[in-house]
Order: C-alpha cells, then sequence, then structure tokens
C-alpha cells in the first residue's frame, strides 16, 4: 500500500469536525423537538433540543470558569440520563475529553481508570455518591460536581459543587470554540479478562463519522423516537444518541433500571412511541420473559439492534411477535463501537425462510469507513469463503489505533505499511458475500481432539429449546481429548424440574455431531457475568477447570 498526495482541493478543509456541532445542529433546525428522561422517582422530565443547547452552553461556561481547560479528562458515574447526554456535548465542545466510567467494573478497577486517565474532575449522579465516596480517597480528582433532581444531598465527598446550579449560573451566550477534530472527545476503557482495563480515546472526527454511517445503518428519520438502553458509561453507549440528534429524532433515557424489573422501561417505551433502540441479549432475553408473561403485552413498531454476544433465533423470533425487529449489530469498544450490521443484500431474497433466518445469525455487512480481514496465527490473510476460521483483523476511521499508555498495544495491532490492523481476538469467517460469521473468542473457542467446537453456536441452539431461558458452553480440561464443552442451563422458571439433560441433548443433536455434544448439562439459576453483561466464561472455567478430571 502506497501513499501520494495529489492536486489541492478548493473545499474548507479547515471546517473542522466537533461532536458539539451535532446538539447545536439539531437546536437550530429541531429545536423544538422532545427529549424525555425518566428521573429516579419515576416522573418523565420533558424539555427540547433548543433547551438542551441553552443549557450545554451554560454548564460548559461554568466548567471553564471552575477550571476545566482543553485535554483536560472529566470523568463521569451516571446512568442513561438527560445530564449525562447533556455532558456528551458539553465536555469535548469546551476541547475536554469525557471519561466514561463502567458502573460494572470493580471498584479498584475505577479507581485505575480515574487515575491512569488523569480525571480532573468527576461528575456524579446523586444515587452513585456512596461509590464515589468510596473510591475518592484513592483518585486524584480535584473536583466533584453531584447531578441532582432535587436540593444538593449531603456528601463526605471535598470540592463538591451543583450540577444544577452551575447550569443556572453559566452564560447562555457562551461561544464553544473550534477543536481540532483530531482531539479525544470522549474516552472509554475495556473491561479486559486480564490485567488493568485498556484506554481507548475517541477523536472528534471518528465520532462524527461514525454517528453518519449509523444514521444510514438504521435509517434514522426525524419522525423516530430513540431510546437509549445501552448504558452510555460504556463503549459511547453504542453512540446512538448522537446520530439520533443528528437526524432530529425524539430522544428518551430512561435512567436507572434493572433487567429483572422492566415493567417501567417497556411502559416508558410504550408511551413515549419508541421506535428505535439498542441493547444486548442480556436486556432483550429479560423483555421478552417479561412480555411472555403479561396477559395482554402491548404490541410495538420498533427495530432493536443487537450486539455484545449474538442474538439467539428463538429470541429474534420471539420478539418480532410483540412488533420488535431485532437487527444483529458487531463491534466492540476499540471500534466506537460499529463495525457491521446485518441485512439481506438484494439478490438473496429469494432463500428459504430457514436459510434467512440463518444469514440473521450473521454479524453483518461492514459499514463504509470500515475494513475487515481474516488472518490465520501468522498473519496471513484467508479467504472468504464461509468456511476458513481466523482472527478478525479491523481499521477504518472509528478505529482505535493504539491503547493509551499501555504496552499491550504491541500485542493488539498487526502492521500494514502506513497503516495497521486492531487484532479482534474474535474468531470469524466471511462468506463470498462479505458477512461476517463470528465462531467464538478465540479463548473461548474449545478444541476437542483437534477440533473446534462454537460455543456460541451451542448456546444458541440451546436457548432454542422452548424451555431454556439462557445457556451457556465452556471448555473445560479433559484427560484424554484436550478439551470437552461443558453446558451451564438456566430453565424458564414454568419448566424447572421438568426437563432433563437428555431431552436437551438429544434437541442438541439436530444440528451437532455426538463429539460436538457437551458431555454435560448443568442446570444453574444463574450464570454469572461480566462488567458489560456478557456470561463470564472465565469465571465458569476456573471453577469447573477440574469438572472432567476428577
Amino acid at each position: 500500500m502506497r501513499f501520494v498526495k495529489g492536486f489541492p482541493a478548493t473545499t474548507m478543509e479547515e471546517y473542522q469536525l466537533n461532536v458539539i456541532n451535532v446538539l447545536k445542529h439539531a437546536a437550530k433546525y429541531f429545536g423544538d423537538r422532545e427529549i424525555a428522561s425518566r428521573l429516579h422517582n419515576g416522573e418523565v422530565f420533558r424539555y427540547s433540543y433548543g433547551e438542551a443547547y441553552r443549557r450545554v452552553r451554560k454548564l460548559a461556561d461554568s466548567l471553564e470558569k471552575l477550571g476545566i481547560n482543553p485535554g483536560d479528562r472529566v470523568g463521569v458515574l451516571s446512568w442513561n440520563t438527560h445530564r449525562f447526554y447533556e455532558l456528551f456535548f458539553a465536555i469535548p465542545g469546551m476541547g475536554a475529553v469525557l471519561l466514561e466510567m463502567n458502573l460494572r467494573l470493580h471498584p479498584k478497577e475505577i479507581v485505575y481508570v480515574a487515575n491512569h486517565s488523569g480525571a480532573k474532575v468527576i461528575f456524579v449522579d446523586e444515587t452513585l455518591i456512596k461509590l464515589a465516596e468510596g473510591i475518592a480517597p484513592h483518585i486524584k480528582a480535584e473536583k466533584y460536581i453531584i447531578m441532582a433532581d432535587g436540593d444538593l444531598p449531603e456528601t463526605k465527598l471535598e470540592n463538591v459543587y451543583s450540577y444544577e446550579e452551575l447550569v443556572k449560573n453559566g452564560d447562555e451566550n457562551y461561544e464553544f470554540p473550534v477543536v481540532d477534530e483530531h482531539s479525544a472527545a470522549t474516552a472509554c476503557y475495556t473491561s479486559g479478562t486480564t490485567g488493568n482495563p485498556k484506554g481507548v480515546y475517541y477523536s472528534n472526527r471518528a465520532m462524527i463519522l461514525h454517528s453518519l454511517a449509523e444514521i444510514h445503518a438504521l435509517g434514522l428519520r426525524p419522525d423516530d423516537v430513540y431510546m437509549q438502553l445501552v448504558p452510555m458509561f460504556h463503549a459511547n453507549g453504542w453512540g446512538l444518541f448522537y446520530p439520533a440528534t443528528i437526524a432530529g429524532a425524539k430522544l428518551v433515557f430512561p435512567g436507572r433500571y434493572a433487567v429483572d424489573a422492566l415493567g417501567p422501561v417497556l411502559e416508558l417505551m410504550q408511551n413515549e412511541g419508541v421506535t428505535v433502540t439498542a441493547g444486548a441479549p442480556a436486556i432483550f432475553l429479560p423483555m421478552l420473559k417479561y412480555l411472555d408473561s403479561l396477559e395482554d403485552p402491548p404490541r410495538f413498531n420498533l427495530r432493536a439492534w443487537s450486539g455484545a454476544t449474538e442474538p439467539p433465533l428463538a429470541m429474534m423470533k420471539g420478539l418480532l411477535k410483540y412488533g420488535i425487529e431485532v437487527i444483529h449489530a458487531y463491534g466492540a469498544t476499540e471500534t466506537s463501537p460499529l463495525v457491521c450490521y446485518n441485512f439481506i443484500k438484494p439478490g438473496l431474497e429469494e432463500m428459504s425462510e430457514d436459510e434467512l433466518w440463518d444469514m440473521k445469525r450473521k454479524q453483518g455487512i461492514p459499514v463504509f469507513g470500515v475494513e475487515v480481514a481474516i488472518a490465520d496465527e501468522n498473519g496471513n490473510f484467508l479467504p472468504w469463503d464461509g468456511k476458513s476460521i481466523g482472527e478478525l483483523y479491523i481499521r477504518g476511521h472509528w478505529i482505535t489505533g493504539e491503547y493509551y499508555k499501555d504496552p499491550r498495544t504491541f500485542d493488539s495491532f498487526a502492521e500494514d505499511g502506513f497503516l495497521k490492523w486492531w487484532k479482534s481476538g474474535d474468531a470469524a469467517t466471511i462468506d463470498e458475500y462479505g458477512y461476517i460469521k463470528i465462531v467464538d473468542r478465540f479463548k473461548d473457542l474449545i478444541k476437542s481432539g483437534g477440533e473446534w467446537i462454537s460455543s456460541v453456536d451451542l448456546e444458541n441452539f440451546l436457548v432454542a429449546h422452548p424451555a431454556v431461558f439462557e445457556a451457556c458452553v465452556v471448555g473445560i480440561p479433559h484427560p484424554r481429548w484436550e478439551e470437552r464443552p461443558l453446558a451451564f442451563v438456566v430453565l424458564k422458571e414454568e419448566y424447572r424440574g421438568k426437563v432433563s439433560r437428555e431431552e436437551l441433548l438429544e434437541h442438541l443433536s439436530q444440528r451437532f455431531a455426538k463429539w460436538q455434544l457437551p458431555d454435560e448439562i448443568l442446570f444453574v439459576d444463574e450464570i454469572p457475568k461480566t462488567s458489560v453483561g456478557k456470561a463470564s466464561k472465565r469465571t465458569l472455567r476456573e471453577k469447573y477447570r477440574e469438572f472432567y478430571t476428577k
């Protein structure tokens, strides 16, 4: 690959791609469009893009007077609220960096993130004050700003300010600077399975280009109503509130919610007329379970991106009967996160219904701005034949090129001339149509007798059984076969004690060869989760590593 410099352009190359211009545009052309945010007491706060932009300008003015400067890192401990949304504009708009502090990380890891990033100020939701008080003695932040719906709560934190007071006292005529578009706008730390989290810093340019790709991919329009289900404290909440704002869509923020109490969220979704959302199977599976439990369940007209892990077909089919179309998408913290999404290309519609559903299991086709390849262990590229399994390599306009001050950068990227590839760690195939299929994480692939078994495929076919609510399969050391699959199954409540391992093995044998079947299926009450809601296979492997060798 070579780099050349051609004839000079006459376009305004100095016109910078700045995140703040997203909200500025919405306030100017969709100023009355509503934003609805569920407060901690269950009430819904309503305002508009125009009002949000005024608040953001006043907040930025006050933050500048507090001593926040371009390049400063500003941490946020919060749920999906309108205030967190405002911070995604106010902080980058000043040239500072919004640091997403993942609430699901262990407090020691949150301390690491705060100190490694050099966070100068931390915003804290009023419900998270105890968490902030617990980490405060161990971090170097100078000030704390409390986001509260009422009066400022009492706290042991020092140098405390009120979010609403800062908004109230700021100048609504504050002029945002023009920020170099290559400057970091936001930052997120990956929750790796080993070692401390790794820092990914996203530029203003990356966020704008990523947003434009998402507008196209989801077909966002001004008449859409977008609900922010994905936690905004991780991977930019998948970044979808940015393109929804560009489109002039109505925004809905559910605040704090729990997957075991989804009634208020679904009620909000119905009352606000939500048409677009995104989330992981970890939220959509309980949502399906809840809807199935209702005597008179609501119907929606909703398209929903599903990421993090492959969505089980049973879940996709189940939600579709309630008017929720689940669209498979794929990405990672390092990819801002969108890489690809699933749709049926023209010319493939003539497939049978079963073939089309099988296609929907794939992660999809990369969006423009992202390039992919699959490579063997030596870095040699493999053919796109739908069979060759290799590590998925990714690069593009919004893909990270290094980890912030982290030596693990060296092993995570492959050089290719003046460009580089991010090595995802995902084992994948790419078919002749360009569809990516993640077979597994390389560390989760099960090698039995020299042959590979996909834990993901086993899990998703287990969930296709009507009695199974959730499943997880891991490879456990075996004295003869190196590794053998061990399955963990959570049954739906009405089936508990009524379904045997033999019945589930018979179900699996419809699709898998005998040697691919788990040697054992254990029925459990719950499956441990990671900080991003995925099954914690590492926890299960460590706990059961002697299960087949005793």
